[in-house]
């Protein structure tokens, strides 16, 4: 039978809106576009790097949840609201992802508030990290 687990944080935007912060079918796991607000003290950093590491911490957290981890993300789908922080944002996601290479898109659009800098949402697959993996290279 399946198992289906919905994490919730305590965060009053999950509560309002409906919805979990990760939800777990069976080894399919999607955690839902992240922001960089502290869980304990709600606080949002003003500086983008500071905000895309908070959403790491906030991801890793609820993965860590269910018995996974980063390095189990098959995909991410990344939102900067300002192209112009994209260089160093990305530089930061790729020290994150080295070794793991998820598919990612990435996009500048309006976010919920012009406080939000930086946004994550992440699939991943509960034990993809222990799987062999082949790469491939179209081009060279």
């Amino acid at each position: 039978m399946t198992q289906i687990i919905k994490l919730k944080t305590g965060s009053i935007f999950e509560e309002k809106a409906s919805y979990s912060r990760l939800v777990a079918v069976d080894n399919w796991i999607y955690v839902s576009n992240t922001a960089g607000r502290n869980p304990q003290t709600k606080l949002i950093p003003e500086d983008v790097l500071e905000q895309a590491h908070q959403v790491f911490a906030n991801i890793e957290a609820a993965l860590g949840a269910v018995d996974a981890s980063l390095a189990d993300v098959v995909c991410s789908r990344v939102f900067i609201q300002d192209p112009a922080d994209v260089p160093k944002v990305m530089e930061l996601i790729g020290e994150k992802f080295r070794g793991i290479d998820p598919a990612s898109t990435v996009t500048c659009p309006p976010l919920g508030s012009t406080v939000y800098k930086v946004e994550l949402e992440v699939t991943a697959y509960r034990n993809a990290s222990r799987a062999e993996v082949t790469t491939l290279t179209l081009a060279q």
